[in-house]
């Protein structure tokens, strides 16, 4: 090329490059994006295995084991355990014992134990019980909503807004769910936009946080983008928080993809507990053994200790008499 300028060979041959292949260009773009995501330097972890992990199963755990294993997430360094729930025994048994479970926790230092509290006969009982902090939790799906907290979503509302209230009153900080957020087990698809509707009354109530539930784990990164989308023009990224369950595999690059997008507060459960009793088929939550291990492996700091969580992941499995769903406790040859 005779005398011609080193810069300008180079820029020769690049569009040489780019003329021989053309999907090159394509390819150097999507690597860029790929690799220009910032994620969050911090990610809060809220453990719900003893709440929504354990209100599924169909023998009874004893109060104790219970109690044992709240005790045992307290020292990993969690900053948030969901303790119980103050709903009738009726609707799900399990959770009958919650004022014994909420009185009988040793309480660790910075650490909250909120309880979901569905209406104010269950609000008046859990700040009898000791409560600092409930949650309350609506749908985003009429059906869903019906056949969970037998009322519409509007009634529902209605409810919550009273909890709220009373809870503004006496200081304590409300969070709020919002289920079905990625799909629904009776109406299949749930539109983007009712989620936003529903996540933005609840934070307008005065929810401090939005958890967005995928209650039968049938979303994916593609339908969480458009959900985020949607939710994150009426509620600030800040206030929202994603709870994955892992029934297709799917939990984590959809907590990926969410973090990419902003969120830094995800729950999960110890063990990959859970599944929930409205929602046929639906799978476990997605293990914080597993979350704890992809964060900790991107560099984002979480404050908790892996193979404390892990232990305690063993014990609740050992009172169970069941294997973990923890991918992580799996390959370290955690299992029964």
């Amino acid at each position: 090329m005779g005398n011609v300028p080193t810069t300008v060979k180079h820029c020769l041959s690049y569009d040489q490059l780019l003329r021989d292949y053309p999907w090159l260009k394509r390819w150097l773009l999507e690597e860029k994006t790929i690799t220009d995501h910032e994620y969050p330097k911090y990610v809060k972890i809220v453990e719900v295995g003893p709440r929504d992990g354990l209100q599924n199963e169909k023998e009874i755990v004893p109060t104790g084991v219970k109690i044992q294993l709240i005790d045992m997430l307290s020292r990993t360094g969690l900053p948030v355990i969901e303790a119980t729930s103050f709903v009738s025994s009726k609707w799900v048994p399990q959770m009958a014992d919650h004022t014994d479970v909420l009185r009988g926790l040793h309480r660790a230092p910075r650490v909250q134990y909120p309880v979901l509290t569905p209406n104010m006969q269950g609000f008046q009982d859990a700040v009898a019980a000791g409560a600092t902090e409930v949650a309350v939790f609506g749908s985003a799906s009429e059906t869903f909503s019906k056949k969970n907290i037998n009322c519409s979503i509007d009634e529902s509302m209605l409810r919550f807004e009273e909890v709220i209230n009373a809870a503004k009153e006496q200081h304590i900080p409300v969070r709020g769910y919002v289920s079905c957020a990625l799909g629904c087990p009776h109406e299949g698809h749930v539109e983007p936009s009712e989620v936003a509707k529903v996540a933005t009354r609840l934070y307008e109530m005065g929810c401090y946080e939005i958890s967005l539930g995928d209650t039968i784990g049938a979303g994916t990164p593609g339908s969480m983008v458009k959900m985020l989308q949607s939710v994150m023009k009426e509620v600030p990224v800040s206030a929202l928080a994603v709870h994955c369950h892992d029934t297709y595999g799917q939990a984590l690059p959809n907590i990926l993809t969410a973090l990419q997008m902003g969120v830094s507060v995800v729950d999960a459960a110890v063990a990959g507990l859970g599944g929930c009793p409205y929602a046929p088929g639906s799978s476990g939550n997605v293990s914080t053994e597993d979350v704890l291990y992809m964060l900790h492996g991107m560099g984002v700091e979480t404050g908790v200790n892996l193979a404390q969580v892990i232990e305690a992941g063993d014990f609740i499995c050992s009172a169970l008499c069941r294997r973990t769903n923890s991918k992580v406790a799996q390959a370290q040859g955690r299992s029964l």
